[in-house]
């Protein structure tokens, strides 16, 4: 607490005996104070605004110039996408609107997780088979977990098939692939295997490639997106690249009537990228990429290439008229020149109406879980 208050005080001296033409840099230079505190204390970046702003009165009359853009802080390899526009508005998020979002959407994605393909145990596609552990190929428009409704699931028929030590479903589940994304899913038999099987996947000694189809063509042959990642409140529950304007819309929600996930803080996220080959789709340009989520957050892949535009092929939330933010909530001026025009994009996701996804997890490795063999698998993509 002492820390805190030490420097309201004196950024509320800095603010008062300074010029209003060096509120930009006085602003950013708040910006990046409250996400230090943020790890430090385990608060939400929003309390901690809250806390450390009168009212917000201060963020509410600062406007962010290019001369203080935190995209010259950015890694070489992202510096051409600018976390912020070159004058910053600020956005209104009311409780009730988020609310209102939230809950509709939601009545979206529970119909859409009904449609869950039921696939017969005899059918599953099983790469590895031993008393701890099953690894399974599982194909798009299956659900990973049943979720609350009891859909049809991958996990239900492994389940049914090969069984577990603690006989719940539940117990057996280690990581998740989205119901449009196909490839390598991993389930625990025993409960030794459940436990280290997540500390390896907490700690990020699981290495998970992706392979991938996208719009356009890109530039360069390989590279990295390094742009951290939050809840969006103006598309809820999705995803998209944290800004500090949507950072300090959030000032002053509760988490009790908009959720806790919505106030935390941005997650650092990585995405390796390397092109594997340039194609043609119905005619348009697509890029075949090799994909490595460094940091595994929820959408990391969809809402990383839509912010580099060219978004994934078949992406009907995060791609062209899809219903997450477009460009991973980026405006277009801060795309790179490569980037997949809207002509193309949208001449491409009319091509692929209806078809899966293509975004397949192609390999991942790891240490068994009981015997600490070194273990790789992999996988064709269908696409």
């Amino acid at each position: 607490k002492k820390p805190l208050a030490l420097f309201q005080t004196n950024l509320d001296h800095t603010i008062t005996s300074t010029a209003v033409s060096h509120q930009s840099l006085l602003a950013y230079f708040w910006t990046i104070m409250v996400q230090i505190f943020s790890r430090i204390t385990m608060m939400p970046v929003a309390s901690l605004m809250a806390t450390l702003v009168h009212q917000g009165a201060l963020l509410a009359s600062v406007q962010v110039t290019d001369a203080f853009t935190p995209s010259q802080y950015r890694p070489a390899a992202v510096k051409h996408i600018m976390s912020s526009p070159t004058t910053t508005t600020l956005f209104d998020a009311s409780s009730s609107d988020i609310q209102g979002k939230l809950k509709a959407q939601m009545a979206k994605l529970q119909e859409r997780d009904r449609s869950s393909a039921d696939i017969a145990a005899k059918d599953l596609d099983v790469v590895y088979e031993d008393e701890h552990i099953v690894v399974i190929n599982k194909p798009s428009g299956v659900l990973t977990v049943p979720g609350k409704d009891d859909n049809p699931s991958l996990n239900k028929v492994v389940f049914e098939r090969f069984g577990c030590e603690s006989n719940r479903m539940d117990k057996m589940v280690v990581h998740r692939l989205g119901m449009d994304t196909s490839g390598l899913v991993v389930f625990a038999r025993t409960n030794s295997a459940l436990r280290e099987l997540n500390s390896l996947f907490r700690t990020r000694k699981v290495t998970r490639k992706y392979e991938a189809l996208v719009c356009g063509h890109l530039a360069k042959d390989s590279g990295d997106i390094d742009l951290s990642l939050m809840r969006d409140y103006e598309y809820p529950p999705y995803m998209r690249v944290s800004t500090d304007e949507h950072q300090r819309a959030l000032i002053g929600l509760d988490s009790g009537e908009v959720g806790k996930k919505l106030l935390e803080s941005p997650k650092e996220s990585m995405t390796k990228f390397e092109v594997i080959s340039k194609e043609e789709m119905n005619g348009k340009k697509v890029t075949r990429l090799a994909l490595t989520s460094i940091s595994g957050r929820t959408h990391q892949l969809n809402v990383h290439c839509a912010a580099i535009g060219h978004p994934i092929v078949g992406d009907t939330v995060y791609g062209f008229g899809g219903e997450a933010a477009p460009n991973g909530g980026l405006e277009e001026s801060d795309l790179p020149e490569d980037r997949a025009s809207e002509a193309l994009q949208k001449d491409i996701a009319e091509a692929v109406a209806g078809k899966p996804m293509c975004v397949h997890a192609k390999s991942i490795s790891f240490d068994h879980p009981v015997t600490k063999e070194a273990l790789s698998f992999d996988c064709a993509a269908p696409f």
